[in-house]
């Protein structure tokens, strides 16, 4: 199996060392040592996996862990020292899709690695369809009329939210805690900015899908539905 993978561990000789058996293995491997310099690698490789370290240096694995998975469905496997039953809820909760307590072998990272992804590609891709608007759960990609449309992750939230709930007036309220839950961190009224940017981005030959119910919100309107 080949794949990128990305390793954020603090600890240089175990990053090292982990890297040179994801080699071994056929994969490619890049390493962080700090929490701040892996998000940004993160998002700049794309990796196919990551390695967490929980215990990191300004950003620690809990909260990077939190902020990678509102970004993106990689999959996360996260490596700790402690060994208490809490913290490994507290990596799983987060969002770690497996954990692996220090010391561990690296023959069973590889193989926990290659069952996650194994996992991961076994996936069936979910496709929401209204109308000329695409959007790919999966892969996070839209097209409009079959042409890619380019959206930041929280506008592909919100524009799942609004085809999931197709021809539903729903208020800002409702937007919000279908969308964001409780990491929203504007007044209601900061949703409208959301929508508008959104708006404008899926807009195509004069037609408007997201239309506003004065006094109540917005509807995302499909035809024939």
């Amino acid at each position: 199996m080949s794949g990128a993978v990305l390793i954020i561990e603090d600890d240089a000789r175990i990053a090292n060392w982990v890297k040179v058996y994801f080699e071994r293995a056929g994969f490619s491997a890049e390493v962080a040592h700090g929490g701040e310099s892996g998000l940004a690698l993160a998002r700049n490789l794309a990796p196919d996996l990551i390695i967490l370290d929980l215990t990191l240096p300004r950003i620690d694995g809990v909260d990077l862990c939190r902020i990678l998975r509102r970004e993106s469905d990689v999959p996360i496997i996260m490596l700790t020292a402690r060994e208490a039953h809490a913290e490994r809820i507290m990596g799983l909760d987060s969002g770690a899709d497996d954990y692996i307590v220090k010391p561990f072998d690296p023959e069973e990272v590889i193989a926990r690695a290659e069952a996650v992804l194994r996992r991961v590609k076994g996936k069936v891709q979910r496709v929401l369809t209204r109308g000329d608007i695409t959007l790919n759960e999966t892969t996070r990609s839209v097209t409009v009329n079959e042409e890619p449309v380019d959206l930041s992750q929280s506008q592909i939230d919100l524009l799942s939210t609004f085809m999931r709930h197709p021809n539903q007036a729903l208020t800002r309220e409702q937007l919000i805690s279908l969308t964001f839950s409780h990491e929203f961190d504007g007044f209601d009224r900061a949703i409208d900015s959301q929508v508008a940017r959104l708006r404008r981005q899926i807009s195509r030959t004069g037609r408007q899908p997201i239309q506003t119910v004065y006094g109540v919100g917005y509807k995302f309107v499909v035809e024939g539905e």
